[in-house]
């Protein structure tokens, strides 16, 4: 996003806040000696702890929005991994099943995904198949899901919506890639520009980054733990480990004004899928619950700083434009915890906060979820 009006004034405020907030941030354990784990050049003894490290060729690339500070961070899995456009196109088909055949062996077979041919034969778990019997193979182009890469970089490697991957393979919470998996990937909308121009002119918005951010695990890998760290950063395309039930109740993320509120707004009817907080710049924001940051960075050019914390029991939540972001993807926050410091980053025309919650893919009422004092 380009510079606003008033933008120099929040700089020199910020200029004032920081070296006071450099000593709130968590300092961090010694570095994991893990040789896999991601580790951001360390600050030199001379410069301030507070002054964002310049970027070499080797170093991370500076966020998408420049005016949002932040911790030194690896690109995203969908930069660090990106995909190669190679599905496979196959006939609609019906197959025979043989002795010993599994579903994963039919699908590795046909070309088809072992989850695509389960719906249209009408199979659940465990998915049991037997000799002699005939299986209808759907056709489409089957794309071969690799080791660490995510619906995000999938997505944009043929120009398609991240979100119509998901409905046209039926993903749902906690929306997990594995390596090996066939992806079905829908067709163009006819009349619309190449792949490559799509891809070229993907933007990503809330949705992508709840469902389709998380690294492909390969084979029985299993998700790494979070850590309890920003200064312990894990490698871009390790898969974390999520909450699976939520722990306690939500509270405020800030206090302050509300200025929009969830639900069709202005005469357009357009609706808005959280509430914003009118907050002074450099105001802490807090983590609404105990959970793992999904996402931190400024690569959703609306909303600019932005933090994405899942809570377990398919909760997420929002926080958006943000001037400084204190926390890593992959590290384990408290409710109460201060995540980030509030700024006008993004299309914000105040200094505020963007404030969503979500249940699954549903965006939810926050004002309905947080306490009423």
């Amino acid at each position: 996003m380009g510079w606003f009006p008033g933008r120099s004034r929040n700089a020199a405020s910020l200029a004032v806040l920081l070296p006071a907030l450099a000593a709130c941030i968590p300092q961090g354990a010694a570095p994991d000696p893990d040789a896999t784990r991601y580790r951001p050049r360390q600050t030199p003894p001379d410069r301030p702890v507070d002054t964002p490290p310049a970027y070499g060729q080797d170093d991370a690339p500076p966020r998408a929005d420049a005016s949002v500070a932040a911790l030194p961070a690896p690109p995203p899995a969908w930069q660090a991994r990106p995909v190669r456009a190679d599905a496979k196109a196959i006939d609609p088909t019906i197959y025979v099943v043989r002795s010993g055949d599994t579903l994963r062996a039919v699908a590795d077979r046909t070309g088809a995904g072992s989850e695509a041919i389960a719906r249209a034969n009408g199979l659940s778990a465990p998915f049991m198949i037997r000799a002699g019997q005939r299986l209808a193979i759907p056709g489409g182009r089957y794309h071969l899901v690799r080791s660490g890469e995510t619906g995000i970089a999938i997505a944009r490697a043929y120009g398609i919506d991240w979100s119509r991957i998901v409905t046209a393979n039926g993903l749902s919470e906690p929306y997990t890639l594995r390596a090996g998996m066939r992806v079905l990937i829908p067709d163009a909308t006819p009349g619309l520009s190449s792949a490559a121009e799509r891809a070229a002119a993907f933007r990503l918005d809330v949705d992508d980054l709840v469902t389709g951010s998380a690294p492909a695990l390969a084979g029985n890998q299993r998700p790494a733990p979070p850590t309890r760290s920003p200064r312990r950063v894990l490698a871009p395309t390790e898969a974390i480990s999520e909450p699976t039930r939520l722990r306690g109740v939500f509270g405020w993320p800030a206090q302050g004004r509300i200025v929009a509120r969830f639900g069709p707004s202005g005469a357009s009817g357009e609706r808005f899928n959280g509430i914003k907080i009118a907050l002074p710049i450099g105001t802490p924001i807090l983590a609404a619950a105990d959970g793992v940051v999904a996402y931190a960075g400024s690569e959703v050019p609306t909303l600019g700083g932005l933090v994405i914390i899942k809570h377990g029991d398919g909760w997420t939540t929002v926080y958006g434009h943000a001037s400084r972001l204190l926390v890593q993807r992959g590290q384990a926050v408290k409710r109460g915890q201060t995540i980030a410091l509030s700024g006008d980053t993004g299309l914000a025309d105040r200094p505020e906060l963007h404030f969503e919650m979500r249940k699954g893919r549903t965006p939810i009422d926050p004002i309905g979820q947080l306490p009423r004092s």
